[in-house]
């Protein structure tokens, strides 16, 4: 796992108003994620440090001149808060809150499903503690979740861990890359069930961070979650050809996810492709990402996520001021109407920038930026916040690196009016072990919908043309570059839009920083 430098505090107002509080790492975190342990095979317990032996004991007692470092007070609760320290207080919990209110309104639509099946025929979803697949590319209609790929066949699923473990299926997927990422409430991946890894097929069983249960015989390994609210999307590769479409079929039936009670120790197969549709409701106005934080309910909302989530180690003050927070709205109806404006006006001022790529990551070169602490993100409330806003449930740095940009190389907004090149050099496409695509986005980070049917290009597209000194050259742009070139075209829409390049499992260059993505040139 690609370790992070020391991200301090986060948000830099709660270093300045809070004095967070230092405490012992717990068994799991995230800077050493949890282990995934093969069954009924206790976890080893660390080893104490050896104490130092003195050669001569000391004849008289000698009085300690370390400090005893007293638990610090909490915020006292019953106090009278006033409007401008609400305000600033709630600010600070819009932002720290805003991706788990999220997963939390997700899981609460996506588990309504009664059986495993197909939401409008589109979006997999399934009851709690199952998931659903797909069975080819997703649909570009897709709005579940901005920026999706279609580099791979995706399912979804979410549990309750602590109430009832799930058992998921990791059939043999052969020299194809696959990744089942496993994500916490704070949208943190745990556990490590992929190609990436080694993984072998088996039975995995998926816990919550209080379950004290036994592994039955056949559970292959343990993965424990940090949180008893949890989500799995598989991810598995598939080339854009009639032979590999069909070729998939076999080994994604086998990816199968259902409650512990339910294990037999029996290789369960469903065909996905036979996958019920459920009825969505009616969407309005234009394809845009479904609402899942609404600022008017999110303080309505945000206690149960903080009962829900156990404070990592130096967060703990944080929860005592949104706890105090919340004490006062509750008796204070003046002050409940000051949460209310300030969740809108937050929503507005600072969540809402985070959709410009330019906002999100670290830049990468050549005007486009890259993923920083994806699926890793700890106390890393910037980036965590702006990812779950523009392009939630990003793999890890070692499983994905994501590269992106609104703008050509000159740092103009790209626009389908015109024309791009985008070339990477011979030798320079990016490289990986796994897999890599270059995909356009429209101004809602949704696809564009085409008569080629085309979102992306790379690895999956046999029929990509190279140049005679071995460059590759893709085209952008609402019109063909002309028959010649067709291969190597993006339709865009006749507006804004974006692009964005996956590399899964990078090799080390994609992971230091020192391949650089290719520059967006107008032609037209």
């Amino acid at each position: 796992m690609t370790k992070r430098p020391n991200q301090g505090c986060g948000l830099n107002a709660s270093c300045v108003m809070f004095s967070l509080v230092l405490a012992m790492q717990p068994a799991c975190t995230h800077e050493a994620p949890c282990p995934v342990t093969a069954a009924n095979e206790p976890a080893t317990p660390a080893t104490a440090p050896t104490p130092a032996v003195a050669t001569t004991p000391p004849t008289h007692s000698v009085a300690s001149t370390t400090p005893v470092l007293a638990t610090p007070t909490l915020p006292a609760s019953g106090v009278l808060m006033h409007a401008e320290y609400a305000r600033t207080i709630a600010r600070t919990a819009y932002v720290w809150g805003w991706p788990l209110v999220n997963m939390l309104n997700r899981k609460n639509t996506i588990t309504r499903a009664p059986q495993p099946g197909l939401l409008g025929g589109i979006l997999p979803v399934a009851p709690r503690g199952q998931i659903a697949m797909l069975s080819d590319y997703i649909d570009p209609a897709e709005s579940f979740v901005t920026c999706p790929n279609q580099d791979v066949v995706y399912g979804l699923g979410f549990f309750s861990l602590d109430e009832e473990p799930v058992v998921i299926q990791v059939p043999d997927f052969g020299e194809r890359f696959w990744v089942y990422a496993l994500y916490d409430v704070r949208t943190d991946q745990f556990g490590q069930l992929g190609k990436p890894y080694g993984t072998k097929p088996g039975f995995y069983l998926l816990v919550g961070p209080n379950w004290k249960g036994e592994a039955p015989a056949g559970i292959t390994a343990v993965v424990r979650s940090p949180t008893a609210l949890a989500n799995a999307i598989p991810r598995i590769f598939q080339n854009d050809t009639a032979e590999d479409k069909k070729a998939i079929q076999a080994v994604i039936n086998q990816v199968v996810a259902y409650p512990l009670k339910n294990f037999d120790g029996k290789v369960k197969v469903v065909e996905w492709n036979q996958a019920p549709t459920i009825p969505a409701p009616k969407s309005e106005g234009p394809a845009a990402e479904t609402k899942w934080v609404v600022p008017e309910k999110f303080f309505d909302e945000f206690g149960a996520v903080l009962d829900m989530t156990p404070p990592l180690p130096g967060e703990e003050a944080l929860y005592g001021q949104f706890r105090a927070l919340l004490d006062a709205a509750a008796k204070d109806p003046e002050l409940k109407k000051v949460l209310l404006a300030t969740a809108i006006e937050t929503e507005r001022e600072v969540i809402a920038p985070f959709f410009a790529w330019k906002r999100n990551g670290r830049p990468a070169g050549n005007g486009w930026n890259r993923s920083t602490n994806n699926a890793e993100f700890g106390l890393d409330y910037f980036n965590r916040t702006g990812t779950s806003k523009s392009n939630m449930f990003d793999n890890r740095p070692n499983e994905t690196q994501y590269f992106y940009t609104d703008d050509d190389s000159t740092g103009v907004q790209l626009d389908g009016h015109h024309a791009y090149e985008v070339t990477f050099a011979a030798g320079q496409e990016p490289p990986v072990n796994g897999f890599w695509s270059l995909t356009l986005y429209n101004e809602r980070h949704l696809f564009h919908p085409n008569p080629l049917k085309r979102y992306s290009l790379g690895t999956k597209n046999a029929n990509l043309v190279r140049n005679p000194d071995g460059s590759l050259t893709l085209y952008v742009g609402a019109t063909s570059p002309g028959a010649g070139r067709e291969a190597n075209w993006l339709p865009a829409p006749a507006g804004h839009l974006s692009l964005y390049i996956r590399a899964y499992w990078g090799k080390s260059a994609i992971a230091d920083g020192s391949w650089k993505p290719p520059t967006i040139k107008k032609v037209r």
